[in-house]
């Protein structure tokens, strides 16, 4: 690789990001993969081992991608097996002559790990195909899942040696690659919180209908969702990985500033999309090679006067190659002049895993090259020349340079980058234009590219002609609307091409995940962080500096030391689970309910969106507790005192939005209608979650449109749509009742407060104005706290209900116990 220069520059394409690294001090990239990028070779003489990198692998050319000042290590298992007796002496040789960390796998869990659950379950799936698929589906094995679960422990293992070894734990970037090591990151992220930790998915990934039935799916979500950045080579990929969250999960995407972004458990777990690219000065490089030049002379001399068309594919059952020959045959029976013209080079790199599939794909193949061959061939010309692999670089490059069609047809794939490579080798370079040349470029640079609308290069190719590789007739037609398109045509869109294919090369893929990635890392040393869960259930929890859980014993003691309290509660996930089927409280609720309202010292509410009646049905057995139902619009003090209106309002906007909510209800099953006294709620959490969330942004700005000019607020909340008149809020609430307290000539020293949604964070808001004012009498006590950790206006957290009737309990228990200070 020496021979090779480090980054083509282009005009536009990496000067940005070079100026961003000026101001980034960073020294080390870590890039993690199942297999290092090395060949591997035994001398049978002398029993030596060779290695070098191998130019062709995309993570290889990553190290000429940085600046010349990083260094970049390798981390992953040889494509080679290693004798026990010999492994110390390779590793030591990897980590000094190419910075690679060896690791040697056990056989039965390499087969297991690679072999077994890798490549026989994940890459069907990751590819559309179902476990029972067929005769050649697999079903789910936990021993394979187990051994893929300990060899990226192992992995894991390896990474931390690296940045233990250098004490460069928080300068390191580590960079995950592809479906093998997707539980890698919670391992990571166990024993180094602060790693600066990146992901990309080279395979597509499926739909949520098809992701969702794998056994383990939860397991590999939280895996990935411990990285800080996840990359995709196209949105469709990265929106299917979303929607298996937002279904499985819970967890809901947002944008802001062009970036996608997962809030999970405090931490901001960003989405980047970018489809990577090649290495411009290699291809370059080994195109202007004596064998390279030589080879496409060959092939022009041979092909001269025809057409050709070119595919290079892996041999696998996805990469279409049946249905690349059939539309050859198809195009050559319905167009007879193109009969001696036409010629589609196949070849095939070899399989990458051996099975019944594998043969069978290429016995098909032989069949139909062979009968298209036999109907429309004659002497001295074949329609399909079929090349099995191993084919050299310069072979390829050189068949590139001379075809006039690239032909990639996969039924499903990655990223994909032969058109790429098609592209800058029919823009020629000096030595191969002169080569060819002979008085007329024969070189031209223009080229057609016929792709599969199922590959992920596909939608950066927008001159290219896009196929349904599942519709033989469709492909004929487009092979024959790509030979007949005027030369104009061809380098328009071959221009179009060339200038996307390089200012987005290798370079600018790897600088734009890297400099996102530092990004994604900036709130690293902002925040404070708590490991919960065990095995893959763990995630890091991140707090801001100054959020932190509300313990039972600072509780207590203030709650002891005090004679005048405040107690305010949110009821639906605070007291009560929102996912519940019973919404009403349980007999503990009630219990820890009337405890807290028995003492004379305190005053308790629940601070409500639900409408009266119900509240009042509900805690019917509290005399003394106080209710603020519908966000505050009525309050009561006690079960016997009379409801008090927040104010006089005009509630016939009422019948405006009624009918407006009725009609989305009935186009969205699971919805349904709360209406209230004072408000109109649009409930969406038993509808589909996709679905749901669309029709509640239309709802909530067709409201909003409608509503402009009337004295009412749209809001949407958890699942819902609400409209309420202004100003109501449960902010109002604190605020009046605080009041009230204090014409009474007691002013409270205590204030709990406790909510678990937006509605309640006006609450926390209030409450921290309220405290910030010197004008009004100062409370000792304030414990404003959240349930779950989630940015807020809350000083404390707490992580469930559960923990919520714990502490109330604790508080009851604690004021009957006498005080020894």
């Amino acid at each position: 690789m020496n021979r090779i220069p480090r980054v083509m520059r282009v005009p536009g394409g990496i000067s940005q990001f070079e100026e961003d690294q000026q101001t980034t001090s960073r020294e080390r990239v870590i890039i993690v993969s199942n297999q290092l990028p090395l060949r591997a070779s035994r001398d049978s003489v002398s029993n030596e081992w060779h290695f070098e990198f191998d130019e062709n692998d995309l993570l290889a050319q990553l190290k000429d991608a940085f600046p010349p000042d990083t260094e970049v290590r390798y981390v992953g298992t040889l494509k080679a097996d290693v004798d026990v007796a010999d492994q110390n002496v390779v590793a030591q040789v990897l980590h000094e002559k190419f910075s690679c960390e060896t690791i040697f796998l056990p056989v039965d869990l390499q087969n297991k790990f690679y072999h077994g659950f890798c490549k026989h379950y994940l890459w069907p799936l990751f590819h559309y195909m179902m476990p029972m698929n067929g005769s050649n589906g697999v079903c789910f094995d936990r021993s394979q899942w187990q051994a893929y679960v300990s060899a990226n422990k192992i992995f894991a293992d390896k990474v931390l040696e690296v940045t233990d070894r250098d004490d460069h734990e928080d300068e390191d970037h580590v960079w995950v690659h592809d479906y093998h090591l997707m539980a890698l990151p919670t391992f990571l992220r166990r024993r180094s919180h602060r790693v600066k930790l990146g992901f990309f998915i080279h395979t597509p990934f499926p739909s949520s209908d098809i992701y969702k039935t794998l056994p383990v799916r939860d397991d590999i979500l939280r895996a990935l969702l411990n990285c800080d950045l996840i990359g995709f080579h196209t949105f469709d990929y990265a929106r299917h990985f979303l929607s298996s969250c937002r279904r499985i999960l819970g967890l809901h995407s947002e944008s802001n500033r062009g970036h996608i972004a997962l809030e999970y458990y405090g931490r901001t777990v960003t989405i980047k999309i970018l489809p990577a690219g090649i290495h411009m000065g290699q291809i370059e490089s080994v195109m202007s090679e004596e064998s390279t030049v030589r080879k496409a002379k060959e092939l022009k001399e041979k092909y001269e006067g025809k057409i050709m068309m070119v595919g290079v594919d892996d041999l696998d059952l996805l990469k279409g190659i049946t249905q690349k020959f059939s539309a050859m045959g198809e195009l050559l029976e319905m167009n007879q002049e193109l009969r001696g013209k036409v010629v589609l080079v196949q070849i095939t790199n070899p399989a990458r895993s051996l099975g019944r599939d594998v043969q069978g794909v290429l016995d098909e193949a032989n069949r139909i090259a062979k009968e298209v061959n036999n109907k429309y061939g004659e002497k001295g010309y074949e329609p399909i020349v079929f090349i099995k692999g191993p084919v050299t670089t310069q072979e390829k490059l050189a068949y590139y340079a001379i075809a006039q069609c690239c032909v990639i047809t996969p039924v499903r794939d990655g990223m994909n980058l032969v058109p790429y490579k098609y592209t800058v080798c029919r823009q020629g370079c000096p030595v191969l234009d002169k080569s060819l040349g002979d008085g007329e470029n024969l070189a031209p640079k223009n080229s057609v590219i016929l792709v599969s609308e199922f590959i992920g290069c596909s939608p950066s190719l927008s001159g290219a002609i896009r196929v349904n590789p599942w519709n033989i007739s469709e492909m004929a037609s487009a092979m024959h609307a790509a030979i007949d398109l005027p030369a104009t045509e061809k380098h328009l869109r071959h221009e179009k091409h060339y200038k996307y294919i390089s200012s987005h090369d290798v370079a600018y893929w790897a600088r734009s995940f890297d400099q996102d990635l530092e990004r994604a890392c900036r709130d690293h040393y902002h925040k404070r962080y708590w490991r919960i869960g065990l095995g893959l259930a763990f995630r890091l929890v991140a707090l801001e500096p100054n959020f932190r859980k509300l313990l039972g014993e600072a509780l207590n003691s203030a709650y002891k030391r005090t004679n005048s309290r405040l107690i305010l509660l949110d009821y639906d996930g605070t007291m009560m689970p929102p996912t519940s089927v019973n919404n009403g409280p349980s007999h503990e609720v009630i219990s820890v309910v009337n405890r807290l309202c028995d003492d004379p010292k305190n005053i308790v509410f629940i601070v409500s969106g639900r409408d009266r009646d119900t509240l009042s049905k509900w805690f019917f057995s509290c005399q003394k507790l106080g209710i603020a139902a519908e966000h505050g619009y009525f309050t009561r003090w006690t079960r016997d005192s009379l409801w008090e209106t927040y104010r006089s309002m005009d509630l016939s906007w009422k019948e405006v939005v009624e009918p407006i909510m009725q009609h989305y209800m009935e186009a969205t099953d699971g919805s349904f209608i709360e209406n209230k006294e004072s408000a109109l709620v649009w409930h969406h959490q038993d509808a589909d979650p996709d679905f749901g969330l669309c029709q509640a942004k239309e709802l909530h700005d067709h409201l909003e449109n409608v509503l402009a000019n009337e004295p009412v607020v749209v809001k949407r909340g958890q699942q819902i749509v609400e409209v309420k008149p202004q100003g109501l809020s449960k902010g109002i609430v604190v605020e009046n009742v605080i009041s009230t307290i204090r014409s009474r000539g007691k002013s409270p020293d205590f204030l709990l407060c406790i909510g678990d949604d937006r509605s309640d964070e006006d609450m926390f808001e209030s409450i921290a104005r309220s405290s910030a004012n010197p004008t009004l009498p100062a409370i000792a006590e304030i414990f404003a706290c959240t349930v779950g950790q989630k940015p807020s206006m809350a000083k404390y957290y707490v992580d469930d209900i559960v923990e919520v009737i714990g502490l109330l309990r604790g508080i009851t228990e604690a004021s009957v116990q006498p005080n020894l200070q």
